[in-house]
């Protein structure tokens, strides 16, 4: 049996049915319990593109339950904003009609100090001004749903591959500029959906493993018996795993963190140690947070047994 730290889910929103876009305060509560028994010991409940009184009242929910937890739940640690300040021509599934300028004033309407990570699209910062504002403030920048490669002042990049200008070898992109820069983080997706598995052998022999952070970028229907749920205004669906919405579009995964560790070391992606390092360590280093939740871990790579340190 294998012992660990708890893992970090830096990017979700939400699992088990619940939403952190549209749930209660106790649901999400809820929800935290639920994700520590599959040994998450931190999140940051993800935020997406809305209207600013929506992502306003999701703050003040989100800030709630945060102050209402208890030792057995994953912990809250902060917001991760993704949008409304990214590119429209790389939404994905955010919904086009709430995204807005990379104006200052704007993002004072929503400013509280629980946002810790805000993702947007670079390019669209013409004057620099509001990558500056947010490096002020301390938060973590991460390049994504953008066009762009300019990653100067940037912290991390959002999902690699994923709602991104496709890597070139005829010029720049987000993507190769991720890769060969080994001072930004990488969040990546390694449930084998978003991205291909030779894709994932590539970037890990590519990027530090220090420096690569794996997510889950689960939605509600994440271990959910739901086959479809209304999420970012749209039906999204689950097809064996996959899930999209109507139009074949990609959302998040419906995996957990746990599960994508036993993914990658199950294909021999990566080894068990390294995994658990872009599970857990580095979100843990990068952040500067501390874990209160020790996972013992079987011999196939599931979950036997969690302890709460704390």
């Amino acid at each position: 049996m294998k012992e660990t730290n708890g893992l970090v889910e830096q990017h979700i929103h939400g699992a088990f049915g619940t939403d952190f876009m549209v749930s209660k305060v106790d649901e999400i509560i809820d929800c935290t319990k639920k994700l520590a028994l599959f040994g998450v010991g931190a999140i940051f409940p993800t935020v997406m593109t809305d209207n600013i009184d929506k992502i306003k009242e999701r703050i003040e929910v989100i800030k709630e339950a945060q102050q209402k937890q208890d030792k057995y739940c994953a912990k809250i640690i902060g917001i991760h904003l993704e949008g409304p300040f990214i590119n429209p021509e790389k939404s994905g599934i955010h919904e086009k009609k709430y995204i807005l300028p990379l104006d200052i004033n704007i993002f004072k309407k929503i400013e509280d100090d629980i946002i810790k990570i805000v993702t947007l699209a670079p390019e669209l910062d013409f004057s620099g001004e509001f990558i500056n504002y947010l490096k002020f403030k301390n938060i973590k920048i991460s390049a994504g749903h953008c066009m762009g490669y300019d990653l100067k002042n940037i912290n991390q990049v959002t999902h690699l591959y994923n709602a991104m200008a496709a890597f070139t070898h005829r010029g720049n992109s987000t993507v190769v500029t991720s890769l060969a820069n080994d001072n930004i983080f990488t969040e990546i997706i390694a449930d084998s959906l978003h991205v291909y598995d030779d894709v994932l052998k590539i970037t890990f022999k590519q990027k530090p493993v220090n420096k690569v952070l794996l997510i889950s970028d689960a939605l509600p229907l994440a271990h959910s018996e739901k086959k479809e749920q209304i999420f970012a205004g749209q039906i999204i669906y689950n097809n064996n795993g996959k899930l999209t919405n109507k139009d074949g579009v990609f959302a998040g995964s419906s995996m957990l963190l746990c599960d994508i560790v036993k993914n990658i070391v199950d294909k021999n992606i990566l080894k068990f140690e390294d995994a658990i390092q872009c599970a857990s360590s580095n979100q843990l280093n990068y952040h500067n947070i501390k874990n209160n939740l020790k996972i013992f871990w079987n011999n196939d790579n599931t979950i036997n047994n969690i302890v709460f340190t704390d």
